[in-house]
């Protein structure tokens, strides 16, 4: 056999056992008379010596020895005379009397080592390499481990697992889809899905009532940090429930998961916020609640007549940061420009600071009075060495998204964003419908299959943009890690949501005619979650990006740079798709 033991579970209790150990040459230390190589697998590394007894042989082989070698070695288990308390098996060596080399290897472009040299495009070009490091690793490990206990949570609670098509057809509201085209269906393309959203609603209609996947899906959109073009979902619906149902079945599964990965007991009950309030107090639909900072609306203290800018202006409002009236002439520039580059796109910015001495010093103390400026000062509640800070704009909401980044940005600065500290709560009562400036008119906030709250039904003809969803999301950190609705089952209401969004009744059934069929078969009510599983598992493991939590991602163009994918293909393939291409414009 190639192995009797890992790298990692060898302990001071084997010593005087003969093992045979295999892996990947970690670390070389060549002492003169000694030999040290730090061998290491996926369970962890163990140090292998060849002493000064060692056949001349055995030491000429070891020194033919380079990284990222993969050997095997056998050898006596023995105490350790420089212990290492860092590693689990620290307090044993292997004394090797046998030395095979299985694989030799290049010299990495890299190391392969927690705290790397290695760039992100250079570490995604050699992925293989990169998921050696055991950082990587155990990120991975993580994922599986969460992905196993959500499978057992959803089990024990009577979901049944379905696999729903990969390929389905393109249903154009909402991100855009990549399509596929079909060889044996000239001029048509399939769609990878965006979701499994009308599929579990039919399995909904087709009586399995409760339905969970681990499903892959596909959004061809812009991306970031905590976004890919193909990523995952715990996808969940459920037959004869309310909002309240979804929500406590599925916070009981995020209070299980944070319990086991994390050691974190969540509160018994998670806090539920209105849309309208986390714009309000945060800027946000995702609010990070890890620390404080809420907006706080000035017009009546600052619309005096005496500044146009204020005076002229929709929204203003502040945020108190406690402490940071030390802050510098050179620290409140660099906060200017912070807001106002084309990230954030403020006008500027204002401060006011309420001095150790009690004294106020502002921005605009030219414009206002010092019992004016107190007064702005009292209204944010701010005390000695505070430092507010306010923005302005003709745009309300526009104007408190800016004010959110600048709130994230103090949270940064001041060091106020914990990973070790979870702060979950669920948004509630969002819009049903948003503009959409591309589209010129209204489209989902969601998806055209949300449940409108039944007090705004009437709403749909008046007034549809004050439509409450009957939607709700569930929010870590300021990240959304996961969010569901009730659907509608009522063929008629599904109808007028159709209009409502511009469908005619013709585009409605040639886009949507399966489920509008299946909703005459008797559609029980239903209701629906899916978590992002790359954003849930990267909040658990600490990380700023899902990339390490995905054994093989894509870069921050889409690009796949270990396989150079997407990649073009040769005419013959073009030919047999009846597809032509005309340059990129």
């Amino acid at each position: 056999m190639y192995r009797t033991n890992t790298c990692g579970e060898l302990r001071i209790e084997n010593v005087g056992q003969t093992v045979t150990l295999a892996g990947w040459v970690q670390g070389i230390h060549n002492l003169g008379g000694l030999t040290f190589i730090d061998l290491r697998d996926r369970y962890g590394i163990t140090q292998l010596a060849f002493n000064e007894d060692c056949p001349a042989a055995l030491k000429e082989q070891a020194g033919r020895l380079g990284r990222e070698y993969v050997i095997q070695a056998v050898g006596t288990v023995a105490e350790r005379y420089s212990k290492n308390a860092k590693l689990p098996t620290g307090d044993i060596e292997i004394i090797v009397s046998e030395l095979n080399i299985i694989s030799e290897s290049a010299t990495p472009p890299f190391t392969i080592e927690d705290n790397t040299d290695g760039g992100d495009e250079l570490r995604m070009k050699y992925r293989y390499l990169d998921l050696r490091r055991p950082m990587v690793r155990k990120n991975l490990e993580l994922r599986h481990k969460m992905t196993i206990l959500i499978r057992n949570f959803l089990d024990s609670r009577q979901f049944i697992e379905v696999e729903t098509p990969i390929l389905i057809g393109s249903t154009p509201e909402g991100a855009r889809d990549f399509v596929v085209p079909s060889r044996m269906n000239p001029g048509q393309f399939y769609a990878l899905p965006q979701s499994p959203q009308t599929l579990k609603q039919l399995l909904m209609v087709s009586g399995f009532d409760r339905y969970f996947q681990i499903a892959k899906c596909f959004r061809d959109e812009d991306l970031r940090a905590d976004r890919q073009p193909e990523f995952t979902q715990i996808d969940c619906e459920m037959s004869f429930v309310d909002q309240e149902d979804v929500i406590d079945i599925f916070e009981e599964m995020a209070r299980h998961l944070f319990r086991e990965i994390r050691g974190v007991e969540l509160p018994a009950k998670l806090r539920q916020m209105t849309w309208h309030e986390a714009m309000a107090k945060y800027g946000s639909d995702k609010p990070d609640l890890r620390f404080g900072m809420e907006f706080v609306e000035l017009d009546d203290v600052l619309k005096l007549g005496t500044f146009q800018v204020f005076d002229n202006a929709a929204y203003i409002g502040g945020i108190c940061a406690l402490g940071c009236a030390s802050y510098t002439r050179k620290q409140l520039d660099q906060l200017t420009d912070f807001v106002k580059s084309q990230q954030v796109g403020a006008k500027g910015l204002v401060y006011i600071k309420v001095n150790e001495d009690g004294t106020i010093k502002s921005s605009v103390d030219k414009f206002y009075t010092p019992e004016q400026l107190q007064a702005v000062a009292d209204k944010m509640e701010a005390k000695k060495g505070d430092l507010i800070l306010i923005l302005s704009g003709d745009n309300a909401n526009k104007t408190r998204i800016q004010l959110c980044a600048l709130r994230l940005e103090m949270g940064r600065q001041l060091g106020l964003m914990d990973k070790n500290k979870f702060e979950c709560l669920w948004i509630v009562d969002f819009p049903l419908f948003e503009w959409s400036d591309e589209e010129q008119r209204l489209m989902s906030t969601h998806h055209p299959f949300t449940m409108p709250n039944p007090d705004d039904i009437p709403l749909l003809d008046s007034d549809p943009a004050k439509v409450r969803a009957k939607a709700y999301d569930f929010v870590c950190n300021g990240i959304e890690v996961g969010g569901g609705s009730l659907r509608i089952h009522d063929g008629k209401l599904q109808a007028k949501m159709f209009e409502v969004l511009g469908f005619t009744p013709e585009r409605a059934m040639a886009q949507f005619g399966f489920l509008i069929n299946a909703f005459k078969y008797g559609a029980p009510p239903h209701a629906g979650l899916a978590f992002g599983l790359d954003r849930f598992v990267s909040i658990m493991a600490g990380l700023d990006s899902i990339r390490d939590c995905i054994a093989f991602p894509k870069n921050n163009s889409g690009r796949d740079v270990m396989l150079d994918a997407p990649s073009a293909i040769d005419d013959k393939q073009l030919d047999e798709l009846c597809i032509k291409l005309t340059p990129a414009r």
